[in-house]
């Protein structure tokens, strides 16, 4: 396994030098700023974080900074997104870093898993691109990558799976150059060993690629079916006043903590009426259309309702702690989950 790990470091090295993407990330060994593009870079598109991660890092350039923020300004700056627990847990993180170690973020990888909302791949990312260490890391593309390149049967989403991955991954990572050994397995599988359609021809590894020699590309990676999430109806309010819009905030914990959002109530059988109990006297009620919304666990499915909203509003109810009429300009300062803005984009 030695020659062979030597060999693919070899050959993905000098491909990634070649081939890989220009992105800001890539510029920088200052492991707060890499941290923060791992992070923003979980389940969102690259195209997306190009938007966010200049602006984010210009408005929080420290550790420090982030930590001493106040967490509505960081979800405001988050606003788009999506996920927006990754933001509250960064901040925590950050939080910690500071107190326990004044504000430097550890080389140790072991020691970044013990930091809230610091998980085995990203102390590997940040362990091995920002300080050299070689640790290994496992996402996604890779587990495709290692699936195809060994021929691995078993589904890479199980308990034994990811064991069996890690300890690839920690024997494939070289002494020399760890960091760019691990991105260059993440661009591999994020350009090349596509889930679709793999480029073959494009790829570095195809030499020594099991899927490749007997034509399992489509099959591999294994991977148990999701089953499909339960179904949520809900009822939101998008109510106006002039070109100001009714926004609550939810409370501090739980779904969307902290986020704004025009309210909404679980309502199984007549929104109308689910409105009318949470948010009290409502005239000209009438529908708008609906969203849905996917999260890990379910899908929202939101019937939009306007109405006339009468001056004094009512105390706010759980899950949320304020209810507010929000100009315009006040809404780039507020944080605004996804779902939020696609019922808002519903306005008449």
């Amino acid at each position: 396994m030695r020659n062979r790990a030597a060999v693919i470091a070899d050959r993905l090295g000098a491909w990634f030098e070649k081939a890989k993407r220009d992105l800001p990330w890539r510029k920088t060994k200052d492991p707060y700023a890499i941290w923060l593009s791992e992070v923003m870079l979980q389940q969102t598109r690259v195209a997306t974080v190009l938007e966010y991660y200049p602006r984010f890092l210009e408005r929080f350039p420290t550790v420090k900074a982030l930590a001493e923020a106040d967490t509505e300004e960081v979800l405001g700056a988050w606003s788009g997104l999506g996920y927006y627990r990754r933001a509250r847990a960064l901040q925590l993180g950050a939080r910690e870093i500071v107190a326990r170690y004044g504000g430097k973020v550890p080389e140790d990888a072991a020691e970044l898993r013990t930091v809230p909302g610091i998980g085995p791949y990203t102390a590997g990312a940040i362990a091995s691109i920002a300080f050299g260490k070689r640790e290994p890391l496992v996402d996604g593309n890779v587990a495709r990558v290692f699936a195809r390149l060994f021929g691995l049967d078993f589904d890479v989403r199980s308990s034994r799976g990811q064991k069996e991955l890690w300890k690839l991954a920690a024997e494939l990572v070289p002494e020399k150059n760890p960091g760019r050994h691990n991105e260059a397995l993440m661009e591999l599988g994020a350009t090349v060993c596509l889930p679709g359609e793999p480029k073959c021809a494009q790829c570095p590894l195809r030499e020594d690629c099991v899927a490749a020699a007997t034509g399992r590309q489509k099959e591999l990676p294994v991977m148990a079916k999701k089953t499909a999430p339960p179904v949520v109806p809900m009822a939101a309010l998008l109510a106006s006043r002039g070109d100001e819009l009714l926004l609550a905030q939810r409370g501090p914990t739980g779904l969307f903590a902290k986020m704004w959002e025009p309210p909404m109530v679980e309502a199984s059988d007549e929104p109308q009426q689910a409105l009318q109990a949470s948010f009290g006297k409502l005239r000209k009620l009438r529908e708008l259309g609906e969203v849905r919304h996917v999260l890990t666990h379910r899908e929202l499915q939101v019937r939009v309702l306007t109405a006339e909203v009468d001056a004094a509003l009512p105390e706010p109810r759980p899950p949320y702690v304020r209810l507010e009429w929000v100009s315009p300009d006040a809404l780039s300062t507020r944080g605004i989950s996804t779902l939020a803005r696609k019922i808002m984009r519903l306005a008449p």
